[in-house]
């Protein structure tokens, strides 16, 4: 009920009070979830309204201003690094060093605090580089930081790119229908898809030796959609809500999975975390202007971070490096025969590097990742045996629909004769089946798994 109470709500009230509205539902909505820890993420905004503004007013005093920067990205990295990484660097330190025994500390990890940690720290970052304007109505920053669509599993939102929506934006009938047809799109991945590839996947682990290599291989390719459809489907519905409230929002999936490259495919995924460490990390170490040797390094750092990022958790760190190390081999000659290959050859090279790159990202304990990459070389044999037959037999038509969905097929067809009469009532029938659908799915079961929440 909170959507439409909201929606309510936001449109009866006058244009000037609008942040306002949003603010207090944003909170609420946080609030649900996280009672008291909605605490640290107003904390989060007053360090980076209150930075920006001592920013602003001591711009000429240079030394000043880049003391208060470095400040609230110390306060603001502390935050992040306390409550998801204290854990995890206390049990690192007793493994290296167990004569410490140090007190392992474990606290609740705070919903979506990465996404919102790095959206505060864009905004005082431009402040500083003074790309962009200093905010002084905390109502207004605040709606910005905690906009409920996005706020707990992005895309991430560069202040820059809303800024003015922020003072001043039109809402209208022809953007609040796109919004609820691309959310209706987003929930139908992540329903009808996601949720199905995820239980296949389960299926497969759960079955261990009998899935065989053929089984494996199948399992992780269900994993491959499901990660995808899950955090793409999220995307489509947050950028679809934040069209019906009159906001447009940075497209964050591009069909990665057709990608012929890896330097091509992050630039198809995530597209919002890709930008963030492209503006605010890679290119302020130099990016590729000083040299190869340089831009290895910047790349290394890079994928390391953003590895971490993702988790508090060894596998997620390896499966950082795992991607640099391809990228930089990648930008040191491979890119250039990757484009003289045959297109089918550089895609099934991109394919396989991106599936296995998924069983480092899966196994956050290392023997089972290693048991689970033995099987899938042929450590249990290659046929599978067993349940997990017919189990995966009954989800062939979903894997090559899933396989369909994740190109841009039928969107391509739709944009082609999306103009024709008898398409607008198709396309209108097709959202409210869908809403169908998944709403009788969600209502049905019990099994409804949330990916990226915990980062």
């Amino acid at each position: 009920m909170f959507l439409p109470i909201t929606l309510f709500l936001y449109y009866i009230t006058p244009k000037r009070f609008r942040n306002l509205t949003l603010f207090v539902v944003d909170l609420v909505f946080y609030s649900w979830g996280e009672p008291m820890l909605v605490l640290l993420m107003l904390t989060s905004i007053l360090i980076n309204y209150v930075s920006a503004i001592l920013i602003g007013i001591n711009r000429e005093k240079k030394a000043l201003a880049r003391t208060i920067f470095i400040i609230s990205i110390i306060l603001n990295l502390g935050l992040l690094g306390f409550f998801k990484y204290v854990g995890f660097i206390g049990e690192t330190l007793n493994f290296v060093l167990p004569f410490l025994n140090l007190p392992v500390i474990q606290v609740a990890l705070p919903i979506g605090i990465s996404f919102y940690t790095f959206q505060t720290m864009s905004y005082t970052i431009d402040v500083y580089r003074n790309t962009v304007k200093v905010q002084k109505n905390f109502i207004t920053f605040g709606t910005y930081v905690s906009l409920f669509p996005q706020l707990i599993a992005g895309p991430i939102v560069r202040y820059s790119d809303v800024a003015a929506q922020l003072v001043s934006r039109k809402e209208s009938m022809e953007q609040f229908t796109e919004g609820v047809k691309l959310f209706l799109v987003g929930l139908s991945k992540k329903v009808l898809l996601a949720n199905e590839m995820g239980a296949l996947w389960d299926a497969v682990r759960e079955s261990g030796s009998q899935a065989g290599a053929l089984g494996a291989w199948v399992g992780i390719i269900a994993y491959t959609f499901q990660i995808y459809f899950d955090f793409s489907g999220y995307s489509d519905m947050a950028i679809g809500l934040g069209r019906m409230f009159g906001f447009e929002f940075i497209k964050n999936f591009d069909y990665p999975y057709i990608s012929k490259s890896i330097t091509e495919f992050w630039r198809r995924w995530h597209i919002s975390l890709g930008t963030w460490f492209r503006e605010y990390v890679y290119i302020p170490l130099g990016g590729n202007r000083k040299g190869l040797g340089r831009q290895i390094i910047n790349i290394a750092v890079v994928w390391f971070l953003t590895g971490l990022w993702h988790g508090a958790s060894w596998n997620f760190v390896l499966w950082g490096v795992y991607f640099g190390i391809i990228l930089v081999i990648e930008k040191a000659f491979l890119l250039k025969l990757l484009k003289k290959a045959p297109a089918v050859i550089s895609h099934l090279y991109s394919l396989l590097l991106i599936v296995f790159g998924w069983v480092l990202f899966y196994f956050e304990n290392m023997s089972e990742m290693g048991g689970f990459i033995a099987r899938l070389f042929g450590a249990d044999g290659f046929m599978m045996q067993g349940d997990i037959v017919p189990c995966i037999i009954s989800y062939i038509p979903l894997l090559l629909a899933a396989a369909l969905v994740s190109t841009p097929l039928f969107n391509l067809i739709y944009h082609k004769i999306k103009s024709r009469a008898v398409i607008i009532v198709l396309d209108n029938a097709g959202s409210a089946a869908a809403l169908l659908l998944c709403t009788a799915s969600l209502a049905s079961s019990a099994y409804n798994p949330f990916l990226y929440f915990k980062f």
